[in-house]
């Protein structure tokens, strides 16, 4: 080999190697306490914990702020939050860990190991694949149907939910169109019950928690015995912290698919050095969860969404895959997932191309979502080694525009219920039970010369109405979790002014899309 060439080779080496230790430079500790501070500061959280995963290492587990303001305990690596739908990778692996011994397939029909599943229409439920139950593209609108387990406290069944498709109305062709749903996650968390011949929450317990040594994770709050590093879920009223109830689901009813995971970072670290090293894990890497194909399959995009054109990133693609949402930045492909309860909020990011993983556990709504969102963002930008950029400022000041502009539609509202003339109105219209047939009766009784609003299945769902216009009032409920979730109470009358149908919105522009209160009609049942 000529000698030139060949000094050439090394210097190119040499200088390579140079670049890429450049590139993919250490962020060190100290660094991201400041970047979680200043995220902190911008915004009103009770606790915070983060975890950095690089180079198959974990660099980087703290906790920052407090479990809950009233015990005044501060989180560490080890305190347990919801981590919400970032549970739906664990779904995705499970059923890939399935594929892999034989016992389904990704393009298995949904009815054949689920017969009693139906769908809005006969082509659907013949065609619905099991991978069309983890990729958003159902062809049923945002959040459809999440009212039967949110708020929590209904006694819905994973039964009821299989079966109540065939009551929706599509919102675009079947396969088309991304739009983001939960209880199809549940139905997968059934196919895992039938195929594996075990629960989803043992499944995912036996199968993924204990080889990965997630020793401090559960399926669900309800397994959770001793809760003493257990993060209290806060609510942000106007920089004023409060504590609430944390959402919890019988396992009994529903399985937890789609969101039901409690972990830490200290956990959820091995978890996202798992997908790293495409599926392999152990000291050295020496056992396998999954094939590195079903790690390509679960970050192939399956449905496309509409990309960041942000120049910074110089972005060119955004998507769906299976429990995962992928994007790129800088010629690197990006694999992140957010979560969100009430009160519990998280954000997990992975550059494979970077060997780095993040992850973001909260315990504050809705402030929560700005922090992991700048703390994250921040985290990237320095490892892809681009200007400072204050991330948390903006957000903060994003997040302020919204919830000011958002808190202005509300009082608006509120204020013409307070000059509504409802003298003209005979309330005994508007009494009686009504019925919507994938989520049951409800009852308009009068209490107090009031009229007020009680489900039968959901009872979280209780509040006094308000007359707002016309035949609409405003349903105000009486638990203060259901946050900017008030909803609009629209009332259809035969010529005799009787109740006879009802429509129902939200209020608030910042209602959580789960409570899809649009695609409610209950029309009322005669009762002799």
């Amino acid at each position: 080999m000529n000698k030139i060439f060949l000094k050439l080779i090394c210097i190119s080496i040499l200088t390579s190697g140079l670049y890429v230790n450049k590139l993919f430079s250490q962020v060190t500790s100290q660094e991201i306490d400041a970047i979680v501070q200043n995220a902190i500061d911008n915004f009103t959280v009770a606790g915070v914990a983060v975890a950095v995963v690089k180079d198959g290492e974990i660099v980087h587990q703290k906790g920052y702020g407090l479990k809950s303001i009233e015990s005044k305990a501060k989180v560490n690596e080890h305190t347990n939050f919801g981590i919400a739908s970032n549970s739906k990778a664990f779904t995705t692996a499970a059923l890939a860990m399935l594929v892999e011994e034989g016992k389904l397939s990704w393009t298995d029909k949904v009815v054949d190991h689920i017969p009693e599943f139906k769908m809005y229409n006969d082509y659907v439920t013949q065609n619905f694949n099991i991978q069309d139950l983890l990729t958003h593209r159902s062809g049923l609108g945002l959040g459809i149907g999440d009212l039967m387990f949110f708020p929590d406290g209904s006694d819905f069944t994973i039964n009821d939910i299989i079966t109540s498709f065939q009551h929706f109305k599509p919102q675009s062709a079947f396969r088309t169109k991304f739009d983001y749903d939960n209880l199809l996650y549940m139905v997968a968390g059934e196919v895992v019950n039938r195929v594996a011949g075990k629960s989803w929450e043992q499944f995912i317990k036996e199968r993924i928690f204990e080889p990965l040594e997630m020793d401090n994770s559960f399926t669900s709050i309800t397994y959770i015995d001793d809760k003493s590093n257990v993060a209290s879920p806060h609510l942000n009223n106007d920089k004023t912290l409060s504590i609430v109830e944390p959402e919890q689901w019988d396992p009994k009813k529903i399985n937890g698919a789609a969101g039901s995971i409690y972990s830490n970072v200290n956990d959820i670290a091995n978890w996202m050095l798992l997908h790293l090293n495409k599926g392999k894990y152990g000291n050295n890497l020496e056992k396998k969860l999954f094939s590195e194909t079903s790690q390509n399959e679960m970050w192939k995009i399956h449905t496309t969404l509409e990309p960041d054109r942000n120049p910074r990133y110089n972005s060119h693609f955004s998507g769906y895959g299976l429990g995962w949402r992928l994007n790129d930045m800088k010629g690197n492909m990006v694999v992140s997932h957010t979560g969100g309860l009430i009160g519990m909020l998280s954000k997990t990011i992975l550059i494979p191309d970077l060997n780095l993983g993040i992850v973001v556990l909260t315990n504050t709504y809705l402030d929560g979502a700005g922090v992991f969102s700048a703390v994250t963002q921040s985290i990237v930008d320095r490892y892809l080694e681009l200007e400072n950029f204050d991330w948390a400022s903006i957000f903060a000041k994003s997040f302020q525009k919204r919830d000011g502009d958002a808190k202005e539609v509300v009082e608006k509202i509120w204020k013409i219920t307070k000059t509504a003339n409802i003298r003209e109105l005979e309330l005994n219209n508007f009494l009686g039970t009504f019925e919507d047939p994938w989520f049951g009766k409800i009852v308009i009784y009068e209490e107090g010369n009031k009229l007020w609003f009680r489900s039968h299945r959901s009872p979280k769902l209780k509040g006094q109405m308000f007359y707002y216009k016309a035949n609409t009032f405003i349903a105000k409920w009486d638990d203060p979790s259901l946050v900017d979730a008030d909803a609009f109470v629209m009332f259809g009358l035969d010529e005799e002014g009787k109740a006879l149908n009802i429509k129902m919105k939200g209020i608030s522009p910042l209602i959580d899309f789960s409570y899809d209160f649009q695609d409610l009609n209950f029309l009322r049942v005669n009762e002799n």
